[in-house]
């Protein structure tokens, strides 16, 4: 299996301060999300990434989280196996201490 490339939450938020334009990806369930997301990410639950690969570009880089870190990370291999360009935020957002917004409705 392919290593998957990573980045901590501190790195995450260093680029974020720095105004990179990033493709942040939550996989985590409606309730999880409901306690707030990183600004900026999107919410695609993780067990419905297959049906929705059409949002995924492959020129992009995507940033995957979830609560600690396990379940984006088996979403990377899934994604890194059709062919995009992924990257697990490790620690998930246990580990994040940035700011949080609620989801949009």
């Amino acid at each position: 299996m392919e290593s998957i490339e990573i980045i901590t939450t501190d790195e995450l938020e260093e680029k974020i301060a720095a105004g990179e334009k990033l493709e942040l990806v939550d996989v985590r369930e409606d309730e999880e999300v409901a306690q707030g997301m990183i600004p900026g990410a999107k919410h695609i639950r993780m067990m419905t990434i297959p049906e929705n690969l059409d949002y995924f570009d492959k020129d992009k880089e995507y940033i995957f989280i979830c609560r600690s870190g396990g379940r984006s990370e088996n979403v990377c291999h899934y994604m890194q196996d059709q062919g995009f360009k992924v990257r697990n935020m490790i620690g998930g957002m246990l580990n994040w201490s940035g700011e949080t917004v609620k989801p949009q409705k």
